[in-house]
């Protein structure tokens, strides 16, 4: 017994009061919710810079698609306004459009092809060491690194039907009747085996210029996937009797082929939408209109910019099927190749 009173058993005792444990689960959703703040604090300023430099215009070109906007009336049209498809049936049935988008599909498929062709002629040529290598590589860089303001300049100048030096050596050298104008000739002969071939010159003039100066992205890219090939496969092979050509055809360009379907589809985009070297070149004339100097006609010389929006989402539209075709048929096969 107690000498204040009598004894409280111990099963009657209160039970004593002990701090509350917190939850695991309580604990572990808490921390996700704080990371997920931090992430959105994180991606935060990337998202305003995409929504303003991107989804806003893309909006606001939309919107000018669908309505007749001049330069006159552009600061009083608003996203909503009185839409319809007047600009699209205008850019669809004008004269020269039909023309237009197949030169630029020539012009995307030859500038691509060439330029990748180029890349991995020279990824090849340059894949053994020897002296002055690193020098050649980095020579070969100009071009893509070149102003394309001056590089068009020195190939107008080459070019040039009076005082250029590819018509004073064509003319001098190589037997030539007469100077070619490569850049203002829709059209000249040439005769293969007495026949008569026409050939586009100013367009071909402007693929070559195309490959030539976009043939060392192709280069950088072909050389890297080159310089992870192992040697021990190509050392097998040659071993056991393979040439050279079925070296590279059975064991080389498998390897290249996820990196040349990548350079494809990126070239084939930029191609495509390709303005400032036609533009410096030609002005898009004899026969090398394509479809963004078209958009930059409507929106300069006729200051239709409703017509022009129209136009550039005519042009995104084809050329987001063709990219679409391309990976769907293509992309996958020589991923798994």
């Amino acid at each position: 017994m107690s000498p204040g009173g009598p004894a409280v058993p111990v099963q009657d005792r209160p039970p004593t009061s002990e701090p509350p444990v917190a939850s695991p689960r309580r604990g572990g959703s808490t921390r996700a919710r704080q990371d997920a703040r931090t992430g959105l604090a994180l991606i935060s300023p990337t998202f305003v810079i995409v929504v303003v430099m991107v989804v806003l215009p893309i909006i606001w070109t939309v919107s000018l698609a669908f309505q007749q906007v001049r330069l006159l009336n552009l600061r009083t049209t608003g996203i909503i306004g009185d839409y319809s498809i007047d600009n699209f049936e205008t850019v669809l049935t004008s004269g020269g459009f039909v023309d237009a988008l197949v030169t630029t599909l020539v012009y995307a498929v030859c500038g691509t092809g060439a330029a990748i062709g180029l890349g991995l002629v020279a990824a090849l040529a340059l894949r053994r060491p020897f002296r002055g290598r690193g020098l050649i590589r980095a020579a070969l860089l100009l071009p893509y690194v070149a102003p394309v303001v001056a590089a068009t300049f020195v190939w107008s100048t080459m070019l040039n039907p009076q005082y250029g030096l590819v018509n004073e050596w064509g003319t001098g050298l190589l037997g030539w009747n007469e100077p070619i104008a490569f850049l203002s000739s829709r059209s000249d002969s040439l005769s293969l085996l007495g026949v008569e071939v026409p050939i586009p010159t100013a367009l071909v003039t402007v693929i070559a210029f195309e490959a030539w100066r976009s043939f060392p992205f192709a280069f950088l890219f072909l050389t890297a996937r080159l310089e992870a090939i192992p040697d021990t496969y190509e050392e097998a092979a040659r071993l056991d009797g393979a040439t050279p050509t079925q070296r590279f055809r059975h064991i080389v360009l498998p390897q290249l082929l996820p990196t040349i379907a990548v350079l494809t589809v990126l070239r084939f985009i930029w191609t495509f939408n390709n303005f400032d070297d036609i533009w410096l070149l030609t002005g898009g004339a004899a026969g090398t209109e394509v479809v963004s100097v078209r958009v930059y006609n409507f929106l300069i010389a006729r200051q239709d910019i409703g017509a022009a929006a129209a136009q550039a989402l005519v042009l995104a539209l084809i050329l987001a099927v063709l990219v679409t075709v391309y990976l769907r048929f293509f992309g996958r096969r020589e991923e798994q190749a």
